[in-house]
């Protein structure tokens, strides 16, 4: 363990729902749910006004909306979010050259590498200048935590929410935890928060007065023996500058289980092209072709097919995907359907079309997903990855993913999209249905702007790239000094 709180960890706050409070001024202030809009959709992010009423990430929507009925539900703009967390992650980079991003509005930064900390005070005035850099350059808010280690640095940020700044001190960590659930802690959640309840442990303090042997007897050697080096504050592990990505994979969730094979056939084609354009996006291509299929009563099952080098042709990836299908057993109807690429690599290997139906590339099949894992969970769960299988929970059935604009020929109009008017310039969509589009023009430096209804074929109104937050600084413009923003000790109660 380090003797200094050198270690950063920054979580943006309520990232999505206030990117778009950011956006759209007439949001500002008002309960905001980001997330799948249709019968299945789930939350991705909730506003602070819209928790108030007890919506939280991986709520059900329709639990969300009875829970909150007058908040506004918009679809996600994944590549909005993904242009502000660069600016966000190239701060920390100027920071430290050990940045460990762990999604796109949280990530770990080691200080002491970058010769920015070396004690609390240097920390606290480095985590206190980041917060106002970012408010600068975003126009959003986010919350650190400064410690010796990852564990605590990730627990000081989620105490310092939201908008603040928690340092603990290297030797009070013990009496930190002691009293805290033992949620708190990496690698336990509601499974092996119950068993250990039913032992009668329920905080990290009782975890320690356990002891090893009885963590080890009622978790198993590996689980029990990190979990009790936790409980005494014990946490080595490093920040690591890369995380690899493993895979580049979209899904979508259907409102109404499909029954018709051509249908499913006709999703797995457009989610393997939508695939490959992620793919061809990042630089990369890959070798195995990933199926996913959930079906009606939940149960999903994964195909994959392995070629013999990589590529990002779509007619390789979009023939594989479909061979794939041809094993699965669809007849009882489908909720979900993913495709996804792994094995990734930055080249391509030239004629593929050959080898993609080699027998050596038949599918393997992996065992069904847990029962009930397939299910939509209740209750916040972990962020997941850029890519990963569970963005789908903003995605419309049928329709291009989030962050990916509708063609203007299909007139899909979805809340939250932005959009432009020949008269009237830029706004977005608050509602579309019974052939009729609503937007409200405004912008990110405007006041709350007028709301006009158009036929939703109105060739005047077409989709727009998002504008961004705050206006370019003038020349000669400074970042807020060093040690602003509102920064509070380890003493300080926890914000909201």
């Amino acid at each position: 363990m380090r003797s200094a709180p050198t270690i950063l960890h920054l979580d943006m706050d309520a990232f999505y729902a206030s990117a778009e409070q950011a956006s759209k001024p007439s949001l500002r202030g008002k309960a905001v749910v980001v997330g799948g809009l249709g019968p299945r959709g789930v939350v991705a992010t909730a506003s602070y006004e819209a928790r108030v009423f007890g919506v939280h990430s991986a709520m059900p929507m329709g639990q969300a909306r009875r829970l909150a009925p007058h908040a506004a539900y918009l679809v996600p703009r994944f590549g909005f979010y993904r242009a502000i967390s660069d600016q966000v992650m190239a701060l920390l980079r100027a920071l430290s050259p050990l940045v460990e991003p762990l999604s796109l509005d949280e990530a770990f930064v080691d200080l002491e590498a970058g010769g920015v900390a070396r004690d609390e005070e240097s920390a606290r005035l480095t985590g206190a200048k980041l917060r106002a850099d970012i408010k600068a350059v975003t126009g959003l808010t986010g919350s650190v935590g400064l410690a010796a280690s990852k564990m605590l640095a990730k627990i000081g940020s989620e105490q310092a929410k939201p908008d603040g700044l928690v340092v603990i001190r290297p030797g009070t960590e013990r009496e930190l935890l002691g009293p805290m659930s033992v949620r708190t802690l990496p690698g336990v959640g509601p499974a092996t928060g119950d068993h250990l309840r039913r032992a009668g442990i329920t905080t990290v303090g009782e975890i320690a007065e356990a002891g090893e042997a009885e963590l080890v007897r009622l978790l198993g050697k590996a689980h029990g023996q990190g979990l009790y080096a936790m409980a005494l504050a014990r946490d080595e592990r490093p920040v690591v500058a890369e995380r690899d990505t493993k895979s580049v994979s979209v899904e979508d969730t259907y409102d109404v289980d499909i029954h018709d094979r051509v249908r499913v056939r006709t999703e797995v084609t457009r989610l393997a092209e939508r695939c490959v354009r992620r793919l061809r996006e990042a630089g990369l291509s890959g070798r195995t072709i990933v199926l996913k299929v959930r079906r009606y009563d939940f149960s999903t099952l994964t195909r994959s097919e392995t070629l013999l080098g990589p590529t990002d042709d779509p007619v390789v990836v979009r023939e594989a995907a479909g061979r794939l299908l041809e094993s699965v057993d669809t007849t009882g109807g489908v909720r979900l359907l993913g495709v996804g690429v792994s094995g990734l690599a930055d080249y391509t290997q030239e004629d593929l079309f050959a080898q993609a139906r080699l027998e050596t590339g038949r599918a393997a099949v992996e065992p069904p997903e847990e029962a009930g894992q397939g299910r939509r969970p209740d209750g916040p769960g972990p962020k997941e990855p850029p890519g990963a299988y569970g963005v789908a929970a903003g995605q419309d059935a049928g329709g291009a993913g989030p962050g990916e604009p509708a063609a203007a020929a299909e007139r899909h109009w979805r809340a939250g999209q932005d959009v432009t008017h020949a008269e009237f310039g830029p706004g977005w969509v608050q509602g579309s249905g019974l052939g009729r589009v609503t937007v409200r023009f405004e912008t990110p430096q405007s006041s709350p702007g007028r709301v006009r209804t158009y036929r939703a074929d109105d060739p005047d109104l077409r989709p727009a790239d998002p504008l961004p937050l705050t206006s370019p600084p003038a020349p000669g413009d400074a970042h807020p000094a060093a040690g602003s923003g509102g920064a509070h000790g380890p003493g300080a109660a926890p914000r909201g």
